[in-house]
């Protein structure tokens, strides 16, 4: 669950928060530029954000966790490359292309690299290409190139708000999560995406920057973790990306301090997923027309693998979704959506066991629903006390715009209890709305 329980009334409000949470740790600096340009394979002009992450110093303290998707984007092939190399310097992220299978895309990416290696006078191996955006377009690699001084010149060591601005697609607003450490230190976190969410480590993208001391074989491990339990436990619609990338750097500036080393990293690895966890929440509620998001805890299962299944089984359902948007409290779709995940292998999890509640109303349980009137009314209220926004279709079927900000962190509250096993997991979702389908449907229109 987030850490906190914000609530914003304006876009300014929020972006006042946003710019709280942005001041850059040690050893790091963003800078971002804008041009336009005409994809190769579209006759409409477009135009595309550059947004470079430079270290003052080249760090051997990072690392990256990225999408399994068979059918990576360049970016990925070369990030994995990457990851064997003993320094990093700079990121270069750019929006609206995510150069995934498209032809010479590696080559496009590592001349780029080589560009801005150039540029900040670093090796070629030591800057990693990020893109998001369109999947099977090309680069437009002259255009970038010739953007890049321009990228340059904004380097500064201040904000990272404008590159979380930066990166965005189809976001309606910058997502950033900062956490306070010992000594000064601090741990700052930006991300993107809003559909194709389905994080298997949407098109999603995060960045998370540190001026702790942490060791390269530490911070990977504690980031591999803390993404199984933060971004890996989400899903919007279902599909995995090919472009997720989750990425950490050190600076190594503040030595962590603690009775041993070993608790200081520890401690350390625990601001570090709470950060992640908010900031995967952020993701859901800024999803491609999501009206409410859907936590979903779950518990007694043989173990947290089964468990987190067994969310996601839920929070995929389509009749469930659709059911949450119109705000309609037709728990039959949420325990079918259990009983066929249960029905078709479940991971040895026993129907029998299952006690469902929503909004803390008890529903199901000993094998039938537990559901009266006065029940329904209640949860059809925890339901619109949920929602982001509403919205219903005009006279010309048009949809009211959602606002650019997240007015709220409550969420539809889901606890399924399947046995009396040690596993436990949760899972966060969204609705399936009219907006997220026509957001998708007109996407590169």
């Amino acid at each position: 669950m987030a850490s906190t329980n914000l609530t914003f009334t304006n876009t300014a409000e929020h972006r006042a928060w946003l710019a709280s949470q942005a001041t850059l740790p040690r050893g790091f600096r963003v800078g971002t530029t804008r041009f336009e340009f005409t994809p190769f394979e579209a006759e409409k002009p477009s135009a595309m954000t550059l947004t470079l992450l430079a270290m003052d110093t080249p760090t051997a303290d990072f690392g990256a966790v990225f999408t399994k998707n068979a059918y990576p984007g360049a970016p990925i092939v070369i990030g994995r490359r990457r990851l064997s190399e003993p320094r990093l310097g700079a990121i270069l992220v750019n929006n609206k292309i995510s150069n995934v299978c498209a032809p010479g895309g590696i080559e496009t990416a590592e001349r780029v690299c080589a560009a801005v290696a150039a540029h900040l006078g670093l090796a070629p191996n030591e800057v990693l290409p990020s893109s998001t955006g369109v999947i099977g377009w090309r680069l437009p690699e002259a255009e970038m190139s010739a953007a890049l001084p321009a990228a340059i010149q904004a380097l500064d060591a201040g904000s990272a708000l404008p590159a979380a601005a930066g990166i965005m697609t189809t976001d309606l607003y910058p997502k950033i999560r900062r956490a306070e450490l010992p000594d000064g230190a601090s741990i700052v976190a930006f991300a993107k995406g809003a559909g194709m969410i389905e994080p298997n480590m949407a098109t999603m993208l995060a960045y998370i920057l540190t001026d702790a001391i942490v060791p390269r074989e530490s911070l990977r491990a504690m980031l591999s973790r803390a993404v199984n339990a933060s971004f890996n436990a989400i899903s919007i619609d279902g599909d995995t990306s090919t472009s997720d990338s989750v990425i950490a750097l050190s600076s190594g500036k503040i030595a962590l301090t603690g009775p041993d080393p070993a608790s200081a990293l520890d401690a350390f690895e625990v601001t570090l997923t709470r950060l992640c966890r908010d900031l995967a929440e952020d993701v859901v509620r800024n999803g491609e027309g999501v009206h409410h998001v859907i936590r979903i805890q779950t518990l007694g299962a043989p173990d947290d693998a089964a468990a987190r299944a067994l969310g996601k089984a839920v929070a995929n359902a389509p009749l469930f979704k659709c059911a949450i948007a119109g705000n309609d409290p037709n728990v039959g779709r949420l325990v079918q959506a259990v009983g066929k995940h249960i029905g078709a292998g479940g991971q040895n999890l026993d129907a029998s066991h299952l006690r469902a509640a929503m909004g803390g109303i008890e529903i199901f349980a000993h094998g039938q629903f537990q559901l009266d009137r006065k029940k329904e009314a209640a949860l059809t209220a925890h339901l619109k006390a949920a929602e982001l926004y509403a919205s219903k279709p005009g006279i010309d079927g048009s949809f009211a715009a959602p606002p650019p900000f997240p007015p709220h962190e409550r969420s539809v509250e889901i606890t399924l209890e399947v046995g009396s096993g040690p596993g436990r997991a949760e899972v966060l979702g969204a609705d399936l709305t009219h907006e997220y389908v026509s957001e998708n449907a007109d996407y590169r229109s």
